[in-house]
């Protein structure tokens, strides 16, 4: 039957299932790949990525360092400014093109023609306006997560019944307490769901600006151990940012579970 429910338990067998189809896979190739050529690099085995992440949290000799804590202290604060600055400018655009009619006309041609220009293409602009410092990881993120974050937020404004907003006006509330404690509130959730899709893209337009240009990072460390073919320091920094992002995916779900448990319920 479509849709039907399963348990929790059953939920949890199939996920992990899931997961260790995927490691078994990857154990018979790797194998595979050895055999063939027992000095292969591109396929490591389970013991030779041990071995690189041994490198990984090791402190490396020149810099006196780890290099998984130098990397990702540099990776997610240029991804976290990235996002905020991002996130806070498409509030208030998309807020304002939702509310007020001259600002969804003036803002709502430039903004749906920026959402369709790919941030990766434009890092030479990036570099000349910004520099190769945190600004220009922090303007390149925003850019490229602003335009399309804005435009969901204005769509989730234009969702909110005209009938909530005229029973508002008729107990009192000026425009900015509708704004804030009506119209915001409501598509807070909505936000977090939109926010949650963005993370991925930034990650992308984080790690190629850091292969291109930067002098840390997890693109910076893939870009130079994937020239000297170590796999087995490649895959284990794959991992860490898949981890990194599902774990900010699990604290928003779980953030907008606890605040809006109402918006949750809906979708279900």
């Amino acid at each position: 039957m479509i849709r039907h429910p399963i348990s929790k338990k059953a939920a949890l067998v199939l996920g992990l299932l899931s997961i260790l189809t995927m490691l078994g896979f990857y154990t018979l190739v790797s194998g595979w790949q050895h055999k063939t050529n027992p000095d292969d690099t591109t396929i490591p085995t389970w013991s030779q990525l041990a071995d690189g992440v041994k490198q990984i949290v090791s402190v490396d000799e020149r810099s006196e360092e780890r290099w998984i804590v130098e990397d990702g202290e540099a990776t997610l604060s240029r991804l976290f400014l990235g996002l905020f600055f991002g996130v806070l400018g498409a509030v208030v655009l998309g807020l304002l093109m939702g509310c007020f009619t001259p600002f969804e006309s003036f803002l709502g041609p430039p903004l749906s023609l920026l959402a369709k220009v790919p941030p990766t293409a434009a890092l030479a602009v990036f570099f000349v306006l910004a520099g190769t410092d945190t600004r220009m990881y922090v303007a390149m993120i925003a850019f490229g997560v602003l335009p399309t974050l804005a435009q969901s937020v204005y769509l989730a404004v234009r969702e909110v019944p005209d009938e909530t907003l005229y029973k508002a006006y008729t107990l009192g509330a000026s425009q900015t307490e509708l704004i804030w404690n009506i119209i915001f509130r409501q598509i807070l959730p909505k936000l977090i769901d939109a926010v949650r899709l963005q993370i991925g893209p930034a990650m992308v337009y984080l790690i190629a600006a850091e292969m291109v240009v930067g002098d840390v990072g997890f693109g910076y460390r893939i870009r130079l151990q994937s020239r000297l073919l170590n796999m087995s320091v490649v895959y284990p920094y794959l991992a860490v940012l898949a981890a990194f992002g599902f774990a900010m995916d699990d604290m928003l779900r779980r953030v907008q579970r606890f605040f809006f448990r109402w918006y949750v319920h809906e979708k279900r």
